[in-house]
């Protein structure tokens, strides 16, 4: 039989867009960190099922020195809204698409051949990949922009805002051949956001974050 080798690594499944009523209120509160007032993902199991929180900023390869306290936006005084695409503190504009979700799977284990194990040992051609299902992560409706990040948006400049945010991003996601990769993602997630972006933007104000929408009434609890 051949060798199978159980491996650590995880890797994504592409985003899923889930269908959006583009005639609802857009009031699905966002999910932030008590302690740090900054925005969370939430991730989910195989069941659909909340098993934790990821602080956004390390999602985007960030660290944080603390566990998430997750809470509804609402509930936290005075939360510091980040653009969801570059990261700038300072988001002026929420924009409502359909929920994108990425199922990320663990590999474990590799099938190689036995004459290809005998003779390349660890340099051996997989034959076949086993993976489970790792966690699911949600990104969710609503998504906040910076004034600039903004403008490439209202001006479907899908290709503008990935170079913007590649920019922004640390340099461990950008350098040498893992810039190919970053950007393949970010065209992946966002092509979603622009394909099914709902009409309308919501302007964010001090006491509302979820957003003035025009013609709607934003949704506080």
């Amino acid at each position: 039989m051949p060798p199978h080798f159980p491996r650590p690594e995880e890797f994504a499944h592409p985003a899923e867009a889930a269908a959006l009523d583009t005639g609802m209120t857009p009031g699905q509160e966002s999910m932030y960190c008590r302690r740090c007032r900054r925005g969370l993902n939430i991730r989910f199991n195989d069941l659909g099922l909340i098993v934790g929180y990821l602080h956004a900023a390390e999602q985007r390869g960030q660290q944080s020195d603390h566990r998430p306290e997750p809470a509804p936006i609402t509930d936290i005084p005075d939360p510091i809204i980040e653009c969801d695409f570059c990261s700038t503190p300072e988001a002026a504009w929420i924009y409502q698409c359909a929920n994108q979700v990425t199922d990320a799977r663990r590999i474990t284990g590799q099938v190689v051949s036995v004459n290809d194990y005998r003779s390349r040992n660890h340099a051996a051609r997989v034959r076949r990949t086993d993976t489970e299902h790792a966690i699911t992560q949600a990104w969710g409706e609503r998504w906040t922009a910076c004034q600039g990040c903004a403008d490439l948006i209202e001006a479907r400049d899908l290709y503008g805002l990935i170079s913007r945010v590649t920019d922004a991003m640390p340099a461990k996601l950008t350098r040498g051949k893992h810039l190919m990769r970053t950007r393949g993602e970010l065209h992946e997630r966002f092509s979603a956001v622009f394909d099914t972006l709902a009409p309308g933007r919501g302007q964010i104000t001090p006491g509302h974050p979820l957003g003035i929408w025009p013609d709607t009434t934003e949704k506080t609890s």
